[in-house]
């Protein structure tokens, strides 16, 4: 070059070289390079081809390749102009259009409340809605579903503010649905719920500022209480557990108890049922019975009592073994054995004994009973005296 001359400093005045000497002597090795020996200025044709070439890879530099699975979002002047899809583009180039290459397929995670092995306290410890602090850790994973919102929400080409951005929106959401829970819900019985309402949360903030983001889902890695009570908090977890032991047996025992008690109030309420109706039943059989004797005794009173009256005496007596005889009358008592009768009647003939059988030989001595033999022989010469 011109300032690498070894004639510099070497000449009488020692001064700077002329410029127009070094803009002359730029233009005669210009030239030869592209084949002027005139060592004149360069000609039109060589500027037009510098200009043509410049302006060429000026057009070039607004060629663009998207891959599968991406968007390219064009802007023009800042605004968005348009998304184009995978393959080979062109548009104007910078600065009049800009480009930028999203994907949209891949599946971004990010830590909240810890990155790696390493806790992050601030975002991690939580209070809860009876005023007890927790310690959650969870990821959160997400993609894209607008390539042109995702752009205008994150202005810059580095993808973590994207995640930043994410990080925020779960974090608030967290801290929302934690602040309305208790701490033993969060910790026991209502993580998935917790994980479940903060996603629903974190999707509808994202939504409102129209971020294109998606949620796929969000994980609870570790949810405890501060290291610096977890003592005491293990100590009450174990008191919990035991009542709610205590409280599953009593209901068991509930479970078996009551049921019983409840069937067998109700075979005893059938059972007095079933007694009422045959108490009724009874007595209105009863009644319809003595409205019947009623109209009979109206009809013959004296026929109807005698007949009472030996009915009633026949109920009376009919269980009874004793004979009542009527000594009034004066002749030779006769012995039957009415007790031995009845027990002959109420069995079989082939079981009764033998003795039974056969009728007896001869008559008892005088004075006594006699035999049954004897008996009807008297009871027929007694009949023939009577008048």
């Amino acid at each position: 070059m011109a300032w690498n001359d070894p004639q510099w400093g070497k000449k009488d005045n020692a001064g700077p070289p002329d410029l127009d000497e070094l803009w002359r002597r730029f233009n005669q090795r210009l030239a030869g390079m592209f084949g002027d020996k005139g060592g004149g200025a360069p000609s039109r044709g060589l500027v037009g081809g510098l200009i043509g070439l410049a302006f060429l890879v000026w057009i070039a530099t607004g060629f663009y390749i998207v891959d599968a699975g991406s968007r390219g979002v064009v802007q023009r002047f800042g605004k968005y102009t348009e998304t184009t899809g995978p393959g080979a583009h062109l548009r104007l180039p910078w600065p009049i259009e800009t480009h930028r290459v999203v994907n949209l397929e891949s599946v971004r995670t990010i830590e909240v409340g810890y990155r790696g092995k390493s806790k992050n306290l601030q975002e991690s410890l939580m209070l809860t809605d009876d005023e007890n602090i927790v310690d959650l850790q969870f990821a959160v994973q997400y993609n894209l579903k607008s390539a042109e919102d995702f752009v205008f929400v994150n202005r810059y080409e580095n993808m973590a503010d994207g995640d930043d951005v994410v990080r925020q929106a779960a974090e608030t959401a967290m801290r929302e649905v934690v602040g309305k829970s208790k701490m033993y819900f969060v910790l026991n019985v209502g993580r998935s719920e917790v994980a479940a309402q903060a996603k629903e949360l974190m999707q509808a903030i994202l939504d409102r500022y129209k971020s294109g983001i998606n949620i796929s889902q969000i994980t609870l890695q570790n949810v405890q209480a501060p290291e610096q009570v977890l003592a005491a908090f293990e100590d009450v977890q174990k008191a919990n557990q035991d009542r709610d032991r205590l409280k599953n047996e009593a209901q068991a025992y509930a479970n078996d108890v009551v049921p019983r008690a409840r069937g067998q109030a109700a075979r005893l309420m059938e059972e007095a049922e079933g007694y009422r109706q045959k108490v009724v039943a009874n007595a209105q059989g009863e009644a319809a019975r003595f409205a019947q004797v009623l109209a009979e005794y109206q009809k013959a009173p004296a026929v109807t009592r005698q007949r009472l009256y030996l009915d009633t005496m026949q109920q009376v007596l009919n269980s009874s073994s004793k004979v009542v005889v009527d000594q009034k009358g004066n002749g030779s008592l006769l012995y039957l054995p009415l007790d031995k009768l009845q027990q002959i009647a109420s069995q079989p003939y082939a079981s009764a004994p033998d003795a039974l059988r056969q009728p007896p030989a001869s008559a008892a001595p005088s004075g006594g009973p006699a035999t049954l033999g004897g008996g009807r022989e008297l009871l027929g010469r007694e009949r023939g005296e009577r008048p």
